[in-house]
């Protein structure tokens, strides 16, 4: 943090600096050609509706890291994904609070959502900015948690919200849980959709067979145990995983499986054709 010795000159010096550091970090991410939302704040509601919301309550006061606040609830466009102003709309009001800041004042604590490690500023954008500004490393907030059905890790960027929005609906559909639950996991969002597809499909077959009814997490844990789990074993010791995970690897394999033997068997001849398929001409 810059001292001239003169508060008021150098609060507006920060102010400068921040905004001259946001358009350099604009430019360098056009120059690296990177995804539109890298540099944006996650929006908490997109965020919960796709982890599925519980339930919330509040914690109180509690001091926080900085670099745990990711997004915010409705302020997004005046400040980007590391707090810097994207504009001089907020200018007064910003070099007024550092200007607090320098002078020592007593400044209210800011207000957040907490979703597991991570927190969204319901109130406090131009704090958390000055903060940012001033080098700090936390910031006192007053917290409410929120309880949500998927674990948030993983999230870095709005388009990581696909795949959990997707993850969420599969889990529905297939309701896993503990090691299973764990097991199943894909980068395409689209094989969540078309693995709780072929789940459901394969319930569907053994409720037949056996001429009773289960329900979906009886059918989901039989699929996994029964169905998932002997054919990733296979899959291994055929060396069919290769990069992928275990789910990318059964789902792949079953709808080749499918497509060249139009059977729902699993034996030699059902690897052998995979593997001949797979191998480069």
């Amino acid at each position: 943090m810059k001292d001239t010795g003169f508060p008021r000159a150098d609060a507006e010096h920060d102010f400068l600096r921040a905004r001259r550091r946001q358009v350099l970090s604009r430019l360098a991410n056009w120059l690296r050609r990177e995804p539109d939302d890298v540099n944006i704040m996650l929006p908490f509601h997109e965020v919960v509706d796709a982890l599925g919301y519980l339930g919330e309550r509040k914690i109180g006061a509690r001091v926080i890291r900085l670099d745990s606040i990711v997004g915010s609830v409705d302020r997004g466009r005046d400040f980007d994904r590391r707090f810097r102003p994207t504009s001089g709309r907020v200018r007064e009001r910003w070099e007024r609070l550092a200007l607090a800041t320098r002078r020592g004042e007593s400044i209210p604590p800011i207000e957040v959502y907490r979703v597991g490690e991570l927190h969204f500023i319901i109130d406090g954008h131009h704090r958390v900015s000055v903060a940012h500004a001033m080098r700090l490393s936390t910031i006192e907030a007053m917290v409410t948690e929120v309880r949500t059905k998927l674990d948030p890790s993983g999230i870095r960027y709005r388009g990581d919200l696909i795949v959990k929005d997707y993850r969420r609906l599969f889990l529905e559909r297939v309701p896993l849980s503990g090691h299973a639950r764990a097991s199943v996991v894909f980068t395409d969002p689209w094989d969540y959709a078309r693995l709780g597809e072929h789940v459901e499909a394969w319930g569907f077959r053994l409720m037949q067979d056996e001429g009773t009814y289960s329900d979906r997490a009886t059918l989901a844990q039989r699929w996994f145990d029964e169905e998932f789990v002997p054919v990733v074993a296979m899959l291994r010791q055929a060396d069919l995983i290769g990069a992928r995970t275990d789910a990318e690897a059964y789902l792949w394999v079953a709808c080749e499986r499918y497509r060249l033997i139009r059977t729902h068997r699993w034996d030699d001849e059902v690897f052998e054709a995979v593997r001949s398929q797979s191998r480069p001409t």
